[in-house]
């Protein structure tokens, strides 16, 4: 199985290619300065361009490929998380986003600094860089599988490599000079050619399946005589196991705690929202981007039901209804790769490519901006201030750059790892590298519930919270689990339940922390 391109395909790469190059000149023409421009664009991004930025994020070339594969296999359950990002993002705008700008950091870790101590702070900032460089480099590894496929039509070492390397360094270009306010510019475009192309799969599959839409609805509503719904959103059953994380009851609970830890927790998408005028034109971009997400998720997944309908549907589509083998080169693709690579018409078929592209893209500047922001503000000038190093502001500049550059190379490095791991052990190395940021999300989730609603905590009871959080959710993952327990008393719980649980202890154990204002009282006596 290869891709074959036509000349149409190649004028769309053509185009895109000229769009990156000219629009990587345009957004870096105006170099940052000064850290606060570097880091937070100066505070002067507009709303909406944050909003999309933080779609954007929340967003990945993942979510490209295997947001059609959920329609596939699933229905339209997904959709209801965003009750769960809503009241989240109501929290955050409520309790973070304002004492972030009242306090004027450039990362949500300082706020432990100012709250518990200098070590809280760094340590925070560490877990969040562990789970960051496998969290995106899978997804790295994952937009360069599929480019490799697309553009090599092989998904062989050197073909993969290559790929990861130049997605890597496109990235970099885009955002070395510029920084965050670059990375938020590029998020815009790549959103709009990523997005374009899932429209553009969406009408070529209305166009190929003979029926009219309402005919498609009905279809989906019953996919067979007794079969449930296609089109199902709301599911009120209580299933704690791995297939249950989209009922009610995971949305009210552990997506709720899954997009706080996201939207104020991580610098990775939190950043964005520091680079607003206010906070409450921070908040309004928070909020604009949920509303933003749900036609763009919807998109995405009802590909994977137009697929459905075109694979699984012989009678609708008057076919045979061949077998669809969703491999290539003896390896599982999702059901959208397969369609990419054999039946997507010329033109869209290159669109989809650089939507790829954008989609991998988009998410490499966003780690690349956060990460750097991380390493020089969180641990680069705490060092030098450390040492009562003077230096000026414009030194963390070029920190930053040189921060991006060492970012850029660990996440094509971790890439290139998931791929020879893959390949030659058991594993299940990219499942674990995907859910990474759960595990580092249920300590920093405890660590700042008692940071921000009681006066306990210390530098120690973060770390052990954090440390806490993180074996808590590895010890429920269930290739731990098979090797540690029997058949007869293995349990299985989905991620949003392992985020409870572990953000839960973690909250117990960082409180055992003495209270900070007794630290600073016995700190007083000791220097009288």
């Amino acid at each position: 199985m290869s891709a074959q391109y036509t000349l149409l395909d190649w004028l769309v790469f053509a185009s895109y290619g000229a769009i990156l190059l000219l629009s990587g000149w345009w957004f870096n023409r105006k170099r940052a300065n000064s850290s606060k421009d570097f880091f937070l664009g100066g505070n002067s991004m507009p709303t909406w361009m944050v909003a999309i930025s933080v779609l954007a994020t929340s967003q990945s070339a993942a979510t490209f490929i295997g947001g059609p594969d959920q329609g596939y296999q699933g229905d339209l359950s997904y959709l209801a998380t965003n009750i769960g990002a809503f009241i989240a993002a109501f929290i955050v705008s409520i309790f973070l986003i304002p004492k972030f700008y009242q306090q004027k950091v450039y990362t949500v870790y300082e706020l432990l600094e100012k709250r518990i101590g200098p070590k809280a702070k760094r340590r925070s900032g560490l877990m969040y860089l562990f789970g960051r460089v496998f969290a995106s480099g899978a997804r790295l590894y994952m937009a360069a599988i599929a480019v490799a496929m697309i553009l090599y039509g092989n998904i062989a070492a050197e073909s993969v490599i290559i790929a990861t390397l130049l997605l890597a360094l496109v990235g970099l270009l885009y955002t070395v000079f510029g920084g965050i306010r670059s990375v938020i510019y590029s998020d815009v475009l790549q959103s709009v050619v990523y997005v374009s192309a899932a429209i553009a799969v969406i009408w070529c599959l209305l166009v190929l399946i003979p029926a009219d839409f309402s005919t498609i609805l009905a279809t989906l509503n019953e996919p067979t005589p007794g079969a449930d719904s296609k089109l199902a959103i709301f599911k009120f059953d209580l299933d704690f196991g791995p297939s249950g994380v989209f009922n009610m009851a995971s949305v009210l609970t552990g997506f709720v705690l899954l997009n706080i830890a996201a939207f104020g927790l991580d610098q990775d998408m939190t950043q964005r929202l520091l680079t607003c005028k206010s906070d409450k034109e921070g908040s309004k971009a928070l909020l604009l981007s949920i509303v933003m997400v749900i036609p763009v998720m919807l998109v995405f997944i009802f590909i994977g039901l137009l697929l459905y309908i075109v694979y699984q549907q012989p009678a609708l589509m008057n076919s045979d209804g061949a077998q669809v083998v969703q491999e290539f080169n003896g390896e599982k693709i999702t059901i959208f790769m397969y369609y990419v690579l054999n039946e997507a018409p010329a033109g869209v078929k290159g669109l989809v490519s650089v939507g790829i592209i954008a989609a991998a893209i988009s998410t490499l500047n966003s780690g690349l901006s956060s990460m750097s922001s991380v390493i020089v503000q969180d641990l680069y000038r705490p060092y030098l201030a450390a040492k009562n190093k003077q230096v000026a502001d414009n030194h963390f500049v070029k920190a930053g750059r040189i921060g991006m550059a060492v970012v850029s190379l660990s996440l094509a490095l971790m890439a290139i790892v998931c791929y020879f791991w893959q390949q030659y052990s058991d594993m299940p190395l990219l499942k674990f590298a995907l859910s990474v940021m759960v595990f580092s999300y249920s300590g920093l989730l405890g660590v700042y519930f008692t940071t921000l609603f009681t006066k306990r905590g210390s530098e120690g009871s973060v770390l052990a919270a954090l440390i806490v959080g993180f074996m808590i959710t590895l010890f429920m993952q269930p290739y731990i689990i098979d090797w540690l327990l029997p058949a007869a008393d293995r349990f299985y719980l989905g991620f949003t339940w392992q985020l409870c649980i572990g953000t839960a202890l973690s909250t117990l154990v960082c409180c055992l922390g003495k209270p900070q204002l007794a630290q600073r009282g016995q700190s007083a006596v000791g220097a009288q």
